[in-house]
């Protein structure tokens, strides 16, 4: 242990006073085993060794010193070196405990975090067998229900057309609102349970994987459960954002971000090019509506009436590039 810059006239200075005190007052002398343990301690051995030549250089100047005392100075000086020996020990198992310790706690911590990232694992493959039964659920409906009921709507019909008996009319007459209202609830649910199963994250990288004009860096940052009218609205206005800069901009890298927050979903799109191919003029904010008549202007208009569709704001800005800002409240979405 290196000791302290401080501590070494400190204790060498505690050695001369205590040496020229002894003098006059030879109790004194009893101080100096804990002036070794001190001097020890901190590492100081050519002090520690020059001390006990000092101590004895003492006792005989001193007339008539005790034998009891001497004997009981010495003991003093073994104490000391041995109380060292097992404070040095101490100390040593101090810091390998506090080392385990630490190694414990950090290996504590990994196990969580690789436990917290298997459920959040098994989750999503849940969450992925559920979304894949809705699909095949839809689809059965759709094959097998759905034509069933199509075919008894055109046996339906073509029986109303060549029935000759006026009393039976009424009675196809409610059998084929009764299979048109049937077949309208089938296809709803259908359409719900297709729309539900739509993964927001998958869509998103599905248009990452296929934007093939310049690297994209995405970002998702989303909760799973997101309403199906802001899941449409975010992929048609990261589709539009992506087209945009393939026909307008000589960008070579585009960012997507999108982040859930407590009050609302967050969808920025940024590219760091120029406008090109003549791309409409536009104003930063959210109520620019100008240049509709070229497919830029258009563009940014659906995407501006997308979020408006849903209370959300577009921010579009053209510095270092293009940057397009959308925000959709949660309250409205939900």
């Amino acid at each position: 242990m290196k000791p302290a810059g401080n501590i070494i006239p400190v204790l060498a200075g505690s050695y001369v006073i205590f040496g020229l005190c002894s003098l006059w007052f030879s109790d004194l002398l009893l101080f100096f085993p804990l002036l070794l343990y001190q001097t020890l301690s901190a590492g100081l051995f050519p002090l520690a060794v020059a001390a006990l030549p000092l101590w004895g250089f003492l006792v005989f100047q001193i007339n008539r010193f005790p034998a009891v005392l001497c004997l009981l100075g010495i003991f003093g000086f073994v104490l000391s070196f041995f109380l060292w020996l097992y404070a040095g020990k101490y100390q040593a198992l101090y810091q390998d405990f506090h080392q385990i310790r630490d190694d414990s706690e950090e290996h504590t911590l990994l196990l969580s975090e690789k436990n917290k990232a298997l459920l959040e694992k098994q989750d999503y493959e849940i969450y992925a067998a559920t979304l894949r039964e809705r699909n095949r659920i839809a689809r059965e409906i759709h094959d097998n229900v759905g034509h069933v009921l199509s075919r008894s709507i055109l046996m339906t019909a073509a029986c109303k057309t060549i029935n000759k008996n006026d009393s039976l009319d009424p009675l196809l007459g409610n059998l084929e609102e009764s299979l048109n209202g049937a077949m309208n609830s089938i296809r709803s649910s259908v359409h719900d349970l297709h729309d539900d199963a739509i993964d927001l994250e998958d869509a998103i990288k599905g248009l990452v994987k296929d934007f093939t004009f310049c690297p994209v860096n995405l970002t998702y940052d989303m909760s799973r459960q997101i309403p199906r009218e802001v899941k449409y609205s975010l992929i048609s206005i990261t589709k539009e954002g992506l087209s945009n800069v393939m026909r307008h901009s000589n960008a070579d890298s585009v960012d997507i971000l999108l982040r859930e927050h407590p009050a609302l979903y967050q969808l920025c799109i940024e590219d760091n090019g120029t406008p090109e191919n003549g791309i409409p003029d536009i104003q930063t904010g959210s109520d620019s509506n100008k240049a509709k008549n070229t497919s830029g202007g258009m563009g940014l208009s659906n995407i501006r009436d997308r979020a408006k569709a849903l209370g959300g704001t577009v921010q579009i800005t053209q510095e270092n590039g293009f940057r397009i800002f959308v925000t959709i409240p949660k309250s409205f979405s939900n």
